[in-house]
């Protein structure tokens, strides 16, 4: 099968590739490099916005299947810039399901159900509270008659693989690497929940769903754990670590809990990398001196963004 990764050079991107490269699958990467200066995996890449239709097109005609990942991620990262992020994250997907008619994979994410008690599976209440929330909803909904696969990603943590920046504007990365440096943290509030999921984790049951039939969302994570339990799973690594609550109302509105018993009886999803290994791998990253700012601009999404300035992105 002939795959084309859009947003192949990003932190989910790195390790999605990666499976690629060592499966049966002819694979080619389009992406426009937006926080990074080279492209180095073995594979055909194509550089390009997924706003420029006339060289996406050829692209999309060789595949015959897309994972598309291109997106303007995060909260802070859409709110810098709602229109762009409209463009992105909605009217791409919207122009992908009318140009494309193989397999789709689509990662979606969590932040659609904003802020719920209770353990939430694929049917429950949608309460996005966010731009980024509410394009990767609009996105879902012009997919949902197609041949496509929709992810409801939980958080994301750990290494991706050994080329991609890592991202330590995700919860548990940061956490770490705070733990590292600072051996402190403040936790905020700390019983709003997140569904937590590993990155490579994801990256397996995309790849294996590749040539399945099966269609629709799914919730994925590996498990629900509140600010202040995450802050405690970091402590148990770094036992001289101090942790500060700070009482107050949630800095960050979103709180939910999220069921996947559908991905694990339809899709046989087995995430396998846990909480420890993230923080385990980090942790090694950190201690190898292979980072030598972890408050560089490049790792934070929104932070590289606003100085990058998604105006100029305007102009590419």
């Amino acid at each position: 099968m002939k795959v084309l990764v859009v947003g192949g050079a990003g932190y989910l991107g790195g390790a999605i590739t990666d499976l690629l490269i060592g499966s049966e699958h002819k694979v080619k990467v389009y992406d426009i490099l937006l926080y990074e200066e080279e492209y180095r995996k073995p594979v055909n890449f194509v550089y390009g916005d997924v706003r420029d239709r006339k060289k996406l097109l050829p692209q999309l005609k060789w595949a015959d299947a897309v994972i598309w990942l291109a997106a303007v991620v995060g909260d802070g990262a859409c709110a810098l810039n709602p229109e762009i992020a409209e463009e992105v994250n909605q009217n791409s997907v919207a122009w992908l399901a009318k140009n494309f008619r193989g397999r789709i994979i689509f990662p979606s994410t969590c932040s659609v159900y904003g802020a719920q008690d209770g353990v939430l599976d694929e049917k429950s209440k949608l309460n996005p509270l966010s731009v980024y929330a509410s394009t990767k909803l609009a996105g879902e909904k012009f997919l949902e008659n197609k041949n496509a696969l929709i992810f409801r990603l939980g958080t994301l943590f750990g290494i991706s693989d050994n080329v991609s920046r890592i991202r330590l504007d995700l919860v548990l990365n940061t956490m770490t690497a705070r733990a590292f440096y600072d051996k402190k943290l403040k936790v905020f509030g700390g019983r709003q929940y997140r569904p937590l999921l590993h990155v490579r984790d994801v990256a397996v049951v995309t790849v294996d769903n590749l040539t399945t039939k099966t269609t629709g969302i799914f919730n994925l994570s590996k498990q629900n754990l509140n600010m202040l339990c995450l802050a405690e799973k970091v402590k148990n690594h770094f036992p001289r670590l101090k942790i500060e609550k700070v009482k107050m109302e949630f800095e960050d509105a979103r709180n939910y809990r999220v069921n996947t018993e559908k991905a694990k009886k339809v899709l046989n999803f087995k995430p396998v990398l846990d909480i420890d290994e993230g923080i385990r791998e980090i942790k090694k990253l950190l201690e190898s001196g292979r980072i030598r700012d972890i408050n560089s601009p490049r790792y934070s999404n929104q932070v590289h963004l606003s100085m990058y300035s998604l105006y100029n992105w305007q102009q590419k």
